[in-house]
């Protein structure tokens, strides 16, 4: 008996010193993008008539430990034995090379960038116009449009083909062979800040010469200049997200349902409280999301009866559901407004489940 609890004691403490690949996935915090966080609203909408609104609308989040974070393999197996959290490879969440600094600031790009999409998702429902067009988000270090092409610059043509979208950017440019120079007409940021703050257009282009390099791809390799094109807009009137602590794009569905809310008359949710996730870009689609089995039991520990859920993960989180929680299939901002109208009618028959045949 001394020997098996020796034999134990050393296989406890060699499980605590002995590091496992690991990174670990809890249930997060969950806010209501209808009401307050740390005492201030979460949308604030000025400009624009809005309304009241009661229920819920929460955002739903994932805790997930940190890049440097070093699981040891007693609590990998904790881990894997605990319904609360997740034990996934660590390279899931972060590719090998990822620090801190960038998984931080991958995150935070993310998160604006699906505030932007909110906002457009939400204001299309309503028909309201909004301006838009695309942009230089990221300059890539040590690149070739590096101190020549800066974030913020609108790209109004490559090569003189008008550019109408963020991919007409890569097209455009990989057109060329590494070495050649593309022609890049641009609206430098801060003439296009200055014209925004005046309400105006700006007119300013100016003609930027890049000779391109070849792409670290293991194939054949592609013309490049080192940014990443994305799309900026101009909204009619100011809509502000205020949410600290937070990143991802996750919340985009969440955020658009709550504006939608907060500008129609009359109750979206009905008084329920009704949770969600997914990503949403400009034209309103939903996107899968990681973590979704976390996000679920965080929503329901917080009382949610209702869960938006993306469709492409609609497989994941029937496999492992809260008792007590509906799950609601979504592919469109526009399935959404749907399911909250069956939600607030009582009509929940109609609602199309995740996990149901057919």
């Amino acid at each position: 008996m001394l020997a098996s609890t020796l034999m134990l004691i050393a296989l406890l403490c060699a499980g605590m010193l002995i590091p496992a690949p690991y990174s670990e996935m809890s249930p997060g915090p969950t806010v209501n993008t209808l009401g307050e966080h740390q005492g201030e609203p979460v949308l604030q909408i000025s400009g624009r008539r809005t309304y009241p609104t009661d229920g819920h609308l929460n955002m739903t989040t994932v805790r997930v430990t940190g890049v440097d974070f070093r699981m040891n393999l007693v609590e990998a197996v904790y881990g894997w034995l605990s319904r609360d959290s997740k034990v996934v490879p660590h390279d899931t969440l972060y590719p090998k090379g990822t620090t801190e600094e960038q998984s931080s600031q991958q995150n935070a790009e993310e998160f604006s960038q699906s505030q932007e999409s909110a906002k457009v998702a939400a204001l299309k429902q309503l028909n309201v116009p909004v301006k838009s067009w695309v942009i230089v988000s990221t300059v890539v270090k040590d690149s070739p449009a590096q101190g020549r092409l800066h974030a913020g610059d609108v790209i109004k043509a490559v090569d003189g083909a008008e550019v109408k979208q963020p991919s007409d950017v890569a097209k455009l440019v990989t057109k060329h062979k590494p070495g050649q120079k593309v022609v890049f007409t641009v609206v430098p940021a801060k003439e296009q800040a200055a014209a925004e703050k005046a309400h105006k257009t700006a007119t300013t282009t100016q003609d930027v010469t890049i000779t391109t390099a070849a792409s670290d791809d293991s194939g054949p390799k592609r013309a490049i200049v080192g940014i990443s094109a994305g799309t900026d807009h101009t909204f009619p009137f100011s809509i502000d997200i205020k949410l600290a602590d937070v990143g991802g794009p996750s919340a985009g569905l969440m955020f658009a349902l709550g504006i939608y809310d907060k500008l129609t008359p009359g109750s979206l949710t009905g008084g329920k409280f009704v949770a969600g996730t997914g990503t949403i870009d400009d034209s309103g689609t939903v996107g899968p999301i990681g973590g979704v089995d976390m996000k679920t039991l965080g929503a329901r520990g917080q009382g949610a009866q209702y869960f938006l859920t993306p469709a492409d993960n609609c497989a994941e989180a029937a496999a492992d559901k809260p008792s007590g929680l509906t799950l609601v299939k979504v592919k469109t901002i526009k399935d959404a407004l749907g399911a909250l109208k069956d939600i607030r009618s009582g009509d929940t028959a109609a609602l199309p489940l995740c996990g149901a045949k057919g």
